[in-house]
């Protein structure tokens, strides 16, 4: 066997996911926010003109992918490593051989890391300089929002692509290019795929093709064949390969079910909202997404009347994250049920809403003299800056005016009598404050 046949060998060794990827960016399957043909990405890519850059984005959407496209479009050299398993002296390595390509043959070298927010900060501080001086071009690849959880002066250096989770159609016709393609998919087992198969197996892959891809090739290549040698994969195979029952679920009852979700919250039902939380996880749908919408509920609909529903919903989004399924379920209910049962206020949002059309609205909103920034003001303003008081020589509070003259009568927030809003109005009347 000659290495030619290795390599051949090989690649049909390889998951579906590998072989399907694309190494075009005609081939590339979705992200057209990034990838259309007016883009800079696409601009960049197709002059070999592409700086320091970092894909930003779902697991399955495409991030890897786009960096072998930008490998297969240039004539540099390509290097990839894993933050997971490299350290600072692989960094080193790949940073001198990348200086000699481009000393003695003016080659670039593309280094794409994958998990890049997992390099630590002494890792980062020893790849800085080749980036900073142009030695490589770092393509980082990460699931988490690198400017929280990567090294500043690597992600200043950088621009930032952020990817989108694939829509349940992109993952269709993927999964269907995979069906016909001979030479790279599942063209040569004579397939036929049921539509509802189809669907669940794109639908329960929440936007993931790596997962879509893996999900269809274990359902063809475990499914008997038929007495004329083909191969028909059911809902059932379906539901088996990507290990989730497939409930009825369109797009429509989706959004509808989403809706039903959110009123009950407001509506104060926590049956409601217990039932149509679990039907839409059964169905496939992302528990974080029920999760911020808890946190957006215990802000908009119950707010002051019960201000530690917001702290219940966001440790509940925490406690999911660091849990997963099924145990991170638990806290998700437990904060479902106390929005709901919750005392119930919209003040926040009529308050947030009405202060939010004044500061598009009002142009004249000169800032009172006195609680103006005077520290590097005229001595007018240091003189003006004296008539500020200090509410803690007052006991706490004391009535003046904070608003631009003219907002100083605008009232925005506006206690209702439901649940510690009660508690509001009394400390405002002990305070004798008037609005």
């Amino acid at each position: 066997m000659d290495l030619f046949d290795l390599a051949s060998t090989a690649k049909s060794n390889a998951p579906l996911a590998e072989r399907m990827r694309a190494k075009t960016l005609s081939d590339f399957i979705g992200q057209e926010h990034i990838v259309s043909e007016s883009s800079l990405l696409r601009r960049a890519i197709k002059l070999d003109r592409l700086g320091s850059c970092i894909f930003w984005g779902p697991p399955g959407c495409g991030k890897t992918t786009l960096a072998n496209v930008i490998a297969c479009g240039t004539d540099g050299n390509f290097v990839k490593l894993n933050a997971v398993s490299s350290g600072v002296a692989d960094v080193k390595r790949v940073v001198e051989e990348a200086k000699t390509n481009l000393k003695l043959y003016g080659k670039k070298t593309y280094l794409l890391l994958d998990e890049c927010h997992r390099f630590s900060k002494t890792q980062s501080d020893s790849l800085l300089p080749a980036i900073e001086n142009g030695d490589i071009i770092f393509i980082g690849s990460t699931t988490e929002n690198p400017f929280a959880s990567m090294t500043p002066a690597i992600v200043s250096r950088c621009r930032v692509f952020e990817l989108k989770r694939l829509s349940v159609e992109n993952v269709k016709g993927a999964l269907v290019r995979a069906l016909n393609d001979k030479t790279n998919g599942l063209g040569n087992y004579s397939v036929k795929v049921e539509s509802d198969a189809l669907e669940h197996i794109a639908n329960v892959a929440a936007g993931d093709l790596r997962v879509a891809y893996n999900a269809l090739e274990l359902a063809v290549l475990t499914t008997n064949p038929q007495p004329d040698g083909s191969i028909l994969v059911t809902l059932k195979d379906a539901e088996q390969s990507i290990q989730q029952k497939a409930l009825s679920f369109d797009e429509q009852m989706y959004y509808d079910m989403l809706s039903a979700f959110c009123k009950s919250l407001r509506g104060s039902d926590a049956n409601a909202a217990l039932y149509y939380m679990q039907r839409l996880v059964k169905g496939g749908c992302d528990p974080l997404l029920l999760a911020r919408r808890v946190i957006a509920h215990s802000a908009e609909d119950v707010g002051m009347a019960d201000p530690n529903a917001l702290v219940v919903a966001t440790s509940a989004m925490l406690a999911f994250e660091k849990m997963g399924l099924p145990e991170g379920l638990l806290p998700l209910s437990q904060a479902i049920i106390y929005v709901c049962e919750a005392e119930k206020s919209n003040s926040v949002v009529m308050a947030m809403d009405s202060a939010g059309e004044d500061a598009v609205n009002v142009k004249d909103d000169t800032v009172p003299p006195w609680v103006k920034n005077a520290v590097y003001g005229s001595e007018q303003d240091k003189t003006l800056a004296k008539q500020y008081k200090y509410p803690h020589n007052y006991g706490g509070y004391v009535e003046q005016q904070y608003l631009p003259d003219s907002l100083k009568d605008r009232v925005y927030y506006i206690p209702q009598d439901n649940g510690y809003e009660k508690i509001v109005k009394e400390i405002r009347k002990r305070k004798g404050k008037t609005k």
